[in-house]
């Protein structure tokens, strides 16, 4: 392989990697225990900017070969995950919840990254915090979990460590003030001043539109030899998803903003988050309600007497079984037909189905010619009688006006004409083929009338 195939590989690689979109987004994940007085919840932001300098440039020059990365880590004793922590609160209260976060862990990490062509910074920030104040009653029977708090964001400067974790835009000009200078004062600050903390998305898609199962592993006799947590031992698990894209589940769809710069060269500065995704877990069978406006679940310990449906749609598991059944059904009747099918075809004759060569004879149909004889004949049947319903087709008269014409019987050879080359032309009196070849073909018993032959036969006599 020559160097200019190689080069071309790693080029080509190159640009896949560092312009591919990353499938990244605000993701949650968190079980709620109803009969306890906190959950847990994790939240992971992530987010990634590109810097495309397509022709190079001052801007090129500026990132060329740069590559850091800033990470770390930080509880509720930090003031910076204390005012995030009451950022948050101020949001989850103005959706309408009750819900409160009590205790927060933050952790981050950054990732500049410069190529020929583009300059990629990934943003990653993650919360693990506690979750109280959800219960909205609890009569004993059931239990009313607010679940209203799903939309965790919040707006402005987050500085965690002395790290701002919130803003793009602050590292980028902390970290590459050079950089940032094409970026002031233009489209660009724009698109770098959105939040990465927005899980917005998350709670403008009703729980309605998410997927629901539930998972009655709680309720099992034998539950517990299969290490069952004892949060869930005698409830079912009630869980919500989100983040398939479908008519029913409503369009996600990547969020990208793009501001174009003009300087030296032209200059585009992109950020992409993908869909966001989510994964709700109650202990407990939880039904879907609305109270003031805010979306709840009504819990109970097991499912309602009757309720057999484990899916999306509440679709009963009878028209399942129904659906099974009938298609079972089909089968088998295809299997019968095609077995009838079978045995019908079995019972009919096999092997050739033609006439028996048993009965049919064989006629010779060639005279001698010259001094040799050809071997050709034809088949016939022995029974004439059978002939008419045997025959070709293409021997029946074509002309409704004329009789059909009589098969004649193949000329029997006798030796005395297998003996006599002339004695085809004799018949006819005409000059035989003794005469154009200048010598007799024919033996003693010959009578032709050729006069080479007459004069052979007197000499041998």
């Amino acid at each position: 392989m020559s160097r200019s195939l190689i080069l071309t590989i790693l080029m080509a690689g190159l640009i896949i990697v560092g312009t591919s979109t990353p499938a990244w987004a605000a993701q949650l994940d968190a079980r709620v225990k109803p009969n306890f007085d906190e959950s847990s919840f994790k939240m992971n932001y992530q987010k990634t900017v590109f810097i495309e300098y397509p022709n190079g440039g001052n801007l090129f020059d500026e990132l060329r070969g740069h590559e850091w990365t800033v990470e770390g880590t930080a509880d509720s004793t930090d003031p910076g995950v204390q005012d995030l922590m009451t950022k948050l609160n101020q949001k989850i209260a103005a959706d309408g919840s009750q819900a409160r976060i009590s205790d927060l862990d933050v952790s981050y990490d950054f990732h500049l990254k410069a190529r020929n062509i583009n300059t990629s910074v990934d943003y990653k920030v993650i919360l693990e915090g506690t979750l109280t104040d959800y219960v909205i009653t609890d009569d004993g029977q059931r239990t009313l979990v607010d679940l209203g708090w799903r939309g965790m964001s919040a707006n402005g400067e987050i500085v965690v460590d002395g790290i701002e974790i919130n803003i793009p835009m602050s590292l980028i000009k902390e970290k590459e003030p050079a950089a940032f200078t094409y970026f002031a004062g233009t489209e660009a600050e724009d698109v770098l001043n959105r939040p990465l903390i927005n899980a917005n998305f998350i709670l403008e898609q009703p729980l309605t539109n998410w997927h629901f199962l539930f998972d009655p592993t709680g309720i099992n006799a034998d539950a517990s030899t299969f290490g069952l947590s004892d949060e869930i031992a005698g409830f079912v698990v009630s869980t919500w998803t989100m983040g398939e894209s479908s008519i029913r589940e409503g369009r996600q769809v990547e969020r990208v903003y793009e501001a174009n710069i003009v300087a030296d060269q032209p200059y585009v500065v992109r950020s992409i988050q993908s869909a966001d995704a989510a994964t709700l877990a109650v202990i407990g069978f939880g039904a879907l309600d609305m109270l003031d406006g805010i979306e709840i679940a009504g819990v109970t310990p097991t499912p309602p007497d009757g309720y057999a449906n484990t899916s999306t749609g509440e679709f009963p598991v009878m028209i399942i079984y129904g659906m099974a059944g009938m298609a079972a059904l089909g089968g088998i009747g295809f299997f019968i037909f095609s077995n009838r099918a079978l045995k019908k075809s079995n019972a009919g004759p096999q092997g050739q189905t033609g006439i028996s060569p048993e009965d049919l004879v064989g006629y010779q149909t060639s005279a001698s010619s010259g001094g040799y004889q050809t071997n050709r004949g034809e088949a016939q049947l022995k029974d004439a009688s059978d002939y008419q319903q045997t025959r070709s087709m293409y021997e029946d008269s074509t002309n409704t006006n004329t009789e059909p014409q009589q098969q004649s019987p193949p000329p029997q050879t006798t030796s005395e004409e297998a003996a006599c080359g002339c004695a085809a032309s004799a018949e006819i009196g005409t000059e035989c083929d003794c005469e154009m070849h200048g010598s007799c073909l024919c033996d003693a018993t010959c009578k032709c009338n050729a006069s080479i032959c007459k004069d052979q036969v007197q000499s041998m006599s």
